[in-house]
């Protein structure tokens, strides 16, 4: 809570909240009491009229009793104190002989509930407008005086009862310190408690109790015995006595004990007394805590330790006196004492008047009283005096946008500077105070006061101030800030609205508020969406179905006791804005739950009481509500406002709504299904136009009470309209960015929010806003406008309803600065002084009013013993010059001096008085000080020091000038010299600044005597190049004329150029010219020589230092003259002088090229000094436009041996170019002209433009190549070979320009030379290409080369030997050197390790490999000048793996080699005739030999008399049948096995039953074999086993069968039909260029291990 809203006891609050001086309520009710006796802060029930019985837990109601109120927030003005008092209320004193009611403590009650805050807010239930209002406490920028008074409420406000009520409360303590500020007042408020504790405990507060009276009791009161009846009546005036008097002892407690604010009961009065008397000051004072008194004359605190013995103060016992010793004339003055406290202060006046004896003068005042009183001096505050408070590095108008980060800061400079007295920084934004918060945050530095917005928003825009406050002393310093839209995210969306307010919160319902954008998007807006979210959550919900147009919104469906915050979109044809800022956090509460939860203690001995409502009777119907009102209608929605019911039952109650069209009694429930908590409702769905009458009942769990008084028609419209456009639009000129614009208020508006301003530039029909956030009043100066231009502009006025039309244009303005009268001039110094006259210096104004400054005014005065007289004109015309010699002045007088400037604007205001100045005679011997020391030309590493010789030479002329210079912020022992010796120049050019950092400078004069007194030091000069700064630029034109020019895009109408010669201004000298025009001047030399060598500078006034200078020296005049007389005889430049080159027929062209030639130039062609035409040998041609300049002969013969000349003339300007063609030059270039015609015929027919050429392609093929032109389709390319056609399938096409010849597998047979002959029926051309010795080595190389590239990883391959390492490339030559490493050691070949090279294959065979051979293995292949190389890594578990299946696989090839097989001779099928002989035979073969056995239909089979098995010699097995009959038919098998595996062969024997002879049936020879043999075959487990996937898949494009010499031991393996022709297939060798096989070895390896072989490569494809 703020600290003038805390609640402090016994004195008036700053918000007036008066509560009704009676609680008197409904029959049967008066005060509850409820759980103790003595209840100190609660109510009691007094009973005078029969007893004094206490009744402990009761409710006592009676209708005679009344409501005491004692420490609350309501006081009385009727009590006995004068307006300055605290306001103490005792709301109801009486106390007649039936009954009284105290209640200490409490606040006073009314039935009709409400909830209020102690002491900072205030709420009603029947407030007249549409909202509650809660009540800004921020703190409002003070509009009163540097030395502003705290004010008492008014009389009238404090004694105004304010319409709301208080429900019925019971409270419990809850101990809380802390609640005033100082702990001297905490001491005190104690003391306070405890004395009222200790009366109440000694039992002088009494408590009693109601009790019921019956008519028994009454008839028993009438029979006591009269000494009963005196003894209670004695008993009863006893009682009252102690009431009355425990009541005075209360009224005087709160009058004098209480806080309240100081008030002076007696005033000191004013006094007119002689020198040398004594005065005294007295006046009384009351107040508590006790008020500290202050004296002060003048308005500065006086300071008795300052002044020993002058000044005596007292104060006792409430009396203060200022007593002033021997007054002097000095004394004279205002007095007054300024009484304090935490309540407040006050101040009474009274005035103090020396009178001095005529012709008496006192000798102490003959000394000048310069000296000012103490610069400050102790208050009650601390420390407070005349600070000076200034501001430096001011922020200045800022622009910036949505989202930006923006901060405003000053450096605030406070003198004197007391190091624990620390300045109270406070910034507001349009006059209200702003606390730091996630929006903003505020820095001190202790020298820097910063504001920073970090994350700007349109709320954010507005006139922002710095208050620094020294006590009772402040300054402030305001800049405007601008805060644009961000950008929206849908091209032609508006703006987003801004300041989102929720105001009237309820349990369920709050209505919403914004400000609409200034920005619509170029289409009008639509309506607006609502969007709710609850706090501590990040889910936006939409409120509204469709856009409102209204800038209020009730939001109802609010969960009861959640906090949301609330955001606002805009929405027209082109989309939805971004969202506004969200609104502050509002909790859906009751407001009488939310003024107990911000409740403060009541009286600072109670601690902080925490209320709670009392529960009403149980099972009552509630009546009706009351004051049911309509308090906002528009076209969407009514809401209603009403007060709860006085009658309710026991728990809370609740609401339902009902409406019906006016002029009907058909009611309808508008909340059908959930009744509203909230004496609050907004009604929507009604029909536009239509009256309706509303009404409101109760409900609790008792039922539903009746309705309340039905409003009157309301008609569903918005009763607040549009407003209309402002009137009389009107700007004026400001600054040079800015316009003041002015309008009037639209008439009838109503609730109005504010206005929105736009400008355009005269003719661009383009209109900007020049304020996001309405502005109030009907002023406003619109920032950011470029100067020079003309704008006009337009208002229009916003309210909840919408945005009016947009007023009438305004009439066009130029902005720029307005006139105004300048600033006081300043540092007024003597220059020279006699003793009759002075001569004064002082500096130009820092503002000039926006025109040249036409002269200055000076006044002067005398001063005598310190009192300053009455100022006199020094000079009736004004003087141009900033020195002036003032005369007539008498000798040894003191005088003081003031400087007025004028311009047309008028006569500004005079400067502060100069320090006093004695007029007498200078006879010192050094100069006085130069003046008028400025700066000029500033950059960021440089400035020009201009000052004027001093009006004091001293006794011995000037012989220099020395300059002094220091930072800004340096002490004074930081000045150091500029130059060493003097100077005799009035000026000075400065280097070596730094940038970025001020500077000041002072010049010194000297002569024979010395140096003198140093210049008035210049202003700080911060080193830096402006944006914009321009040079002046030197110039020659065409007629040779020299010039200095200089531009300036800074001036206003009265500026003006003024040329320098070293810094002198130029007055009429004849050898120059000055010419300006508009914002550029030209200062022309008409004949430059040594006369005019100097530096010229130019200053433009009336702008912001614009200046620039140009130095010539000797070596600039000679490279100026140079360049005039280049332009007054001028030259055709060249870009290229004559040269000839041969073309591509023959022809010699000889050629130049001019930078530049205009349509009248012309050339002359000269051969041999004669002039030569245009004609059949020479052909000529000037194009102006490229500035080319040709000549073409057809051929050179000898006669054309000798001298070429051009000659070029192009208005005054000529040039020419010679070239020289004689001997072997000439030669040379005919023999070429001679080759180029020939080539030139040659290309007439086809012909080679790329001689043949080689390359090698990725695929390592050779590829010969050339490039032709002129080709036709009956072109015919013929290649050769050392003479020897190639034979070609097909032409060429000649499509792509290139002839080629692919080679491929280049090998040392390729090596001859090529031709290749291009012929038609126009000639032929040939290129030829030799291909032998070192151009076929290169040409291997490469193919070697592209070949090793092309080479595969290495990867490893078990085999039945060993395992083989192998790589592929694309294909292999022996020019290929091949080479094996076996870790970082070649390997020497044996029969165990070899290599060779299978197809495309590179291997390396180790046979039987060992544990020896692992390492790393490392291909190398050289190409001839390089050596490439794959690496394997054969260790680990790659040799395991491999080494392992090199052991399966020589297993499964031994099994292979020696299981048992069936090699052939038995057919497939044999048919026979039955008596016939069966004769079969075949061949069987196994190592161990095998077992055989027969089969007949799958079952086992032997011999016997008709059929005989036989197997002989290890191999050999016959079957034979003698006779066969029909039952030897069937399916024979012969099953051959031995431990490597079992094969089966079949036959099956058809006998056909005929008779006949009977002949020998031989299968092998008489039948004939319908299909191949089929074999079974099985193998071993370690055969089995051999069907595993090896460990290593090699990717094998082809392996070629080598030839070897068989074991006449080995068996051959029996092959299909299908493995056959693959092997043939594999054993083709492709012919190549000769179409010759070569065979290459192979080591033999399984047949399941090999692959084919890719399809053959030509060895000569067709040309391209």
């Amino acid at each position: 809570m703020p600290k003038d809203l805390q609640l402090t006891p016994g004195a008036p609050q700053p918000i007036a909240t008066r509560l009704q001086a009676s609680a008197s309520t409904a029959q049967g009710s008066a005060a509850y009491a409820r759980g103790s006796s003595a209840y100190r802060r609660s109510s009691a029930g007094f009973s005078l009229d029969s007893s004094a019985a206490y009744s402990h837990g009761s409710s006592a109601y009676d209708l005679e009793s009344a409501a005491y109120s004692y420490g609350s927030a309501a006081y009385d003005r009727s009590a006995a104190h004068s307006k300055r008092s605290a306001a103490y209320s005792l709301d109801s004193e009486a106390l007649s002989t039936s009954s009284a009611a105290y209640s200490h403590a409490s606040e006073s009650i009314n039935k009709l509930a409400a909830a209020y805050r102690l002491g900072s807010e205030a709420y009603s239930l029947g407030l007249k407008n549409s909202n509650l209002m809660i009540e800004d406490q921020s703190y409002k920028m003070s509009p009163k005086a540097k030395r502003a008074k705290q004010s008492l409420i008014s009389e009238d406000k404090e004694n105004e009862a304010l319409d709301y009520s208080v429900p019925i409360f019971t409270g419990r303590e809850v101990n809380l310190s802390g609640i005033t500020d100082t702990e001297e007042e905490r001491i005190k408020e104690s003391a306070a408690y405890v004395a009222k504790r200790n009366l109440f405990a000694t039992g002088e507060g009494v408590s009693v109790k109601k009790v019921a009276k019956t008519t028994s009791e009454e008839e028993h009161h009438e029979k006591k015995s009269r000494k009963v009846a005196i003894r209670e009546s004695a008993e009863r005036v006893a009682m009252k006595k102690t009431l009355e008097e425990t009541q005075a002892f209360h009224k005087k407690l709160n009058q004098d004990k209480l806080l309240h604010a100081p008030e002076f009961i007696i005033e000191p009065r004013s006094h007119t007394i002689w020198e040398k008397e004594n005065v005294r000051f007295n006046c009384s004072v009351a107040g508590w805590p006790e008020p500290r008194v202050t004296w002060y004359k003048n308005n500065v605190p006086i300071d008795v330790q300052a002044h020993p013995g002058k000044y005596i103060i007292q104060s006792r016992y409430g009396l203060h006196s200022l007593e002033i010793t021997e007054c002097e004339f000095d004394d004279t003055a205002q007095y007054h004492a300024s009484a304090m406290n935490v309540k407040g202060e006050v101040s009474v006046y009274a005035s103090l008047v020396v009178k001095r004896y005529k012709g008496e003068i006192d000798a102490s005042l003959l000394h000048a009283r310069n000296l000012s009183l103490s610069p400050f001096a102790v208050t009650p505050h601390g420390y407070a005096s005349r600070f000076e408070i200034s501001f430096v590095d001011k922020f200045d108008v800022a622009f910036g946008r949505e989202g930006e980060t923006m901060s405003l800061g000053c450096t605030v400079v406070i003198n004197p500077d007391i190091k624990r007295f620390k300045p109270d920084i406070e910034w507001y934004r349009n006059g209200v105070l702003i606390t730091p918060s996630k929006w903003v945050q505020m820095q001190w530095s202790g020298e820097r006061a910063s504001l920073t917005l970090t994350h700007a928003n349109k709320e954010d825009e507005g006139l922002y101030t710095l208050r620094v406050a020294m006590g009772e002393y402040y300054e402030e310093y305001s800049g405007y800030v601008f805060v644009r839209d961000a950008d929206a995210e849908i091209p032609g969306a508006p703006g987003a609205p801004l300041d989102v307010q929720c105001l009237d919160a309820n349990k369920d319902y709050v209505i919403v508020s914004w400000k609409q954008p200034a920005v619509d998007g170029g289409n009008p807006i639509l309506g607006y969406f609502i969007d709710r979210c609850e706090v501590g959550t990040s889910h936006w919900t939409q409120c509204n179905e469709n856009p409102v147009k209204f800038a209020r919104f009730p939001v109802t469906g609010l969960i009861e006791g959640r906090s949301y915050i609330f955001r606002v979109r805009a929405v027209n044809k082109a989309g939805v804005s971004l969202p506004s800022r969200v609104s502050e956090p509002v909790a859906a509460l009751d407001p009488a739950d939310r003024a107990r939860l911000r409740s403060h203690p009541s009286a600072p001995w109670t601690g902080q009481i925490i209320v709670t409502e009392e529960e009403p009777a149980e099972g009552v119907v509630p009546g009706p509500p009351t004051d049911l009102q309509v308090i906002e209608a528009t076209k969407n929605y009514v809401v209603l406002s009403w007060k709860p019911p006085g009658q309710r039952g026991h728990e809370g109650i609740m609401y339902f709504v009902e409406k019906c069209v006016a002029g009907t009694e058909e009611w309808q429930r508008v909340n059908t299904e959930i009744p509203v908590k909230s004496p609050r409702f907004a009604v929507f769905d009604l029909s536009e136009g239509k009256s309706y009458c509303f009404r409101v009942r109760c409900c609790n769990s008792a039922g539903i009470g009746e309705p309340s008084e039905a409003t009157g028609a309301t008609v569903v419209d918005d009763k607040l309209d549009i407003p209309k456009a402002p009137g009389h639009i009107m700007p004026t000129r400001n600054t040079d960015t800015s316009v003041v614009v002015t309008w009037t208020e639209p008439p009838d508006a109503k609730e109005l929010v504010g206005y929105y301003i736009e400008s355009s530039v005269e003719g661009s029909g383009r209109w900007e806003p020049c304020n996001n956030n309405p502005v109030k009043g009907t002023r406003f100066i619109c920032h950011g406008l470029s100067n020079g231009e003309k704008y006009i502009f337009r208002v229009r006025a916003v309210n909840a309803a919408g945005l009016s039309e947009f007023s009438q244009e305004s009439e066009p303005i130029e902005v720029k600065a307005a006139i105004a009268a300048p600033s006081p001039p300043y540092d007024i110094v003597v220059l020279e002084s006699v003793r009759d006259s002075m001569v004064l210096g002082w500096k130009q104004p820092e503002a000039i009013g926006g025109t040249e400054i036409t002269g200055y005014y000076v006044n002067y005065r005398e001063v005598i013993d310190g009192v300053p007289g009455k100022w006199k004109e020094a000079n009736i015309k004004a003087v141009t010059e900033r020195a002036y010699r003032i005369q007539n002045l008498k000798e040894n007088m003191v005088y003081q001096f003031q400087v007025a400037a004028a311009n047309l604007a008028g006569v500004g205001a005079p400067s502060k008085p100069s320090k006093p100045f004695k007029c007498e005679e200078w006879t010192i011997a050094v100069p006085g000080p130069p003046h008028d020391v400025k700066c000029t030309e500033v950059r960021k590493d440089s400035l020009v020091l201009l000052w004027k010789e001093p009006i004091y030479s001293g006794r011995s002329p000037i012989v220099g000038y020395y300059v002094d210079m220091k930072e800004t912020e340096a002490k004074e022992e930081h000045w150091r010299s500029v130059n060493e010796k003097p100077l005799q120049k009035k000026f000075l050019k400065i280097g070596g600044l730094t940038q970025g950092v001020s500077y000041v400078f002072r010049v010194r004069a000297t002569n024979q005597a010395g140096v003198g007194k140093p210049s008035d030091v210049t202003d700080a000069v911060l080193a830096e190049t402006r944006p914009g700064t321009k040079e002046v630029v030197v110039d020659v034109d065409d007629n040779g004329v020299i010039s200095l020019n200089f531009e300036c895009d800074q001036m206003s109408p009265d500026s003006k150029f003024i040329w320098s010669k070293n810094y002198e201004p130029i007055q009429d000298d004849p050898r120059l010219n000055i010419d300006t025009k508009g914002g550029k001047s030209k200062l022309s030399f008409k004949d430059l020589g040594e006369d005019d060598l100097a530096i010229y500078s130019c200053i433009v006034t009336d702008t912001d230092g614009v200046s620039s200078s140009y130095t010539i020296d000797e070596e600039e005049m000679k490279r100026l003259l140079a360049l005039s007389h280049e332009r007054q005889f001028p030259t055709v430049p060249l870009i290229s002088e004559l040269a000839v080159e041969i073309l591509e027929k023959g022809e010699v062209r000889f050629w130049l090229q001019a930078e530049k030639l205009s349509g009248n130039a012309k050339a002359n062609f000269v051969f041999n000094d004669k002039e030569i035409f245009d004609g059949e040998k020479y052909k000529m041609k000037v194009d102006k436009n490229t500035g080319l300049v040709e000549m073409i002969m057809d051929k050179l013969e000898e006669k054309d041996e000798g001298t070429y000349t051009f000659q070029l003339q192009d208005g005054k300007a000529t040039n020419q170019s010679s070239l020289v063609l004689i001997g072997d030059v000439f030669k040379k270039l005919r023999d070429e002209a001679d080759f180029q015609r020939k080539e030139w015929h040659r290309k007439q027919g086809p012909h080679f433009v790329d001689k043949l050429g080689w390359e090698v392609t990725d695929e390592c093929n050779v590829l010969l190549k050339c490039k032709v032109a002129n080709i036709k389709k009956e072109t015919h390319i013929v290649w050769y070979k050392d003479d020897r056609e190639i034979m070609v399938d097909e032409e060429h096409d000649f499509k792509d320009g290139v002839c080629t010849l692919l080679i491929s597998e280049f090998s040392k047979k390729d090596a001859g030379t090529y031709e290749v002959i291009l012929k038609d029926d126009r000639g032929k051309d040939t290129s030829e290409l030799k291909l032998k010795d070192t151009a076929f080595a290169d040409l291997m190389n490469e193919v070697c080369r592209k070949i090793a590239l092309s080479a595969t990883d290495l990867k490893i391959q078990s085999t039945a030997e060993g395992i083989r390492l192998y790589s592929y490339v694309t294909y292999y030559v022996e020019d290929l050197r091949v080479g094996w490493v076996h870790n970082d050691t070649q390997i020497k070949f044996t029969d165990r390790m070899r290599t060779g090279v299978t197809g495309e294959q590179i291997w390396l065979q180790i046979n039987e490999p060992t544990p020896q051979d692992k390492g790393r293995y490392t291909m190398e292949l050289f190409d001839g000048s390089t050596t490439h190389k794959k690496a394997v890594d054969l260790s680990g578990q790659a040799f395991d793996e491999a080494f392992a299946e090199f052991q399966r696989l020589k297993q499964a090839a031994i099994a292979e080699k020696n299981r048992a097989r069936v090699l052939g001779g038995l057919p497939d099928v044999v048919t026979i005739q039955e008596g016939k002989a069966l004769n079969l035979s075949c061949t069987v073969w196994g190592d161990p030999t095998p077992e055989v056995s027969w089969l007949k239909n799958e079952k086992s089979f032997v011999s016997d008399a008709n059929c005989i098995l036989k197997f002989e010699s290890g191999k050999n097995v016959s079957f034979s049948i003698s006779t066969v009959s029909t039952q030897d038919s069937g399916k024979y098998s012969i099953v051959v096995k031995n431990k490597y595996g079992t094969e089966t062969s079949d036959v099956t024997v058809l006998v056909m039953p005929v008779s006949g002879q009977t002949d020998t049936v031989q299968g092998h020879n008489q039948n004939n074999k319908t299909v191949p043999k089929k074999k079974k075959a099985m193998t071993t487990s370690k055969q089995k086993e051999g069907g595993k996937k090896d460990f290593i898949k090699p990717h094998i494009e082809e392996i070629t069968a080598t030839e070897e010499t068989p074991d006449p031991n080995e068996i051959p393996p029996v092959e299909t039909e299908k493995d056959t022709k693959s092997n043939q297939q594999a054993a083709k060798k492709t012919a190549g260029k000769a179409g010759v096989a070569e065979k290459v070895p192979q080591p033999t390896e399984s047949l399941d291990r090999q692959a084919k072989k890719p399809p053959e490569k030509a060895a000569l494809s067709k040309p391209h």
